[in-house]
């Protein structure tokens, strides 16, 4: 269903797509909008229990878009360096695609945590846990990872060697 890698020499292992995905904080949430339209937004993310989570409003162009048409896809830039001289850029990136749903109960709390303990774990444990109660209200969003595929430059593969 999912296409192959064109430049199959540069895909990332399976452990290093999943460190890229680890060690960023925010990445493009790509759906089918308004009129149809491609609609890309930028947002903080947590990569958890092989699923991607969000937080987001009950309302918007974000929640319409998901709710109307549950496909999206979600891509990670973890490296874009100009090398000008060569006229390229050395990057790593990665995509996946899946299917975006509200979670509830025990999955949406657990998401929750997982987001304050990315973004705010420096801070003291009652003030994580008061975020999260004042946050409840609300939505946590789950992408089901269908298929995620990582990718660097030939550079990079090279300096490997």
């Amino acid at each position: 269903m999912f296409r192959e890698m064109r430049r199959g020499k540069q895909l990332l292992s399976t452990e290093d797509t999943i460190a890229v995905m680890n060690r960023n904080t925010n990445g493009v949430l790509a759906c089918l909008g308004d009129e149809d339209y491609p609609y890309a937004i930028p947002l903080s993310y947590v990569y958890f229990n092989d699923k991607i989570y969000f937080h987001s409003a009950k309302t918007g162009h974000k929640i319409d878009a998901i709710t109307n048409n549950s496909k999206v896809s979600f891509s990670v830039t973890d490296e874009d360096t100009i090398i000008s001289k060569e006229y390229t850029t050395y990057f790593r990136s990665v995509i996946a695609f899946g299917k975006a749903r509200i979670v509830e109960g025990d999955e949406k709390l657990g998401a929750f945590l997982s987001l304050v303990k990315k973004y705010s774990g420096d801070q003291p444990e009652k003030s994580q846990h008061k975020e999260i109660d004042e946050c409840l209200h609300a939505y946590i969003i789950a992408i089901d990872i269908e298929h995620i595929t990582g990718k660097e430059a030939i550079e990079f593969v090279r300096a490997k060697k």
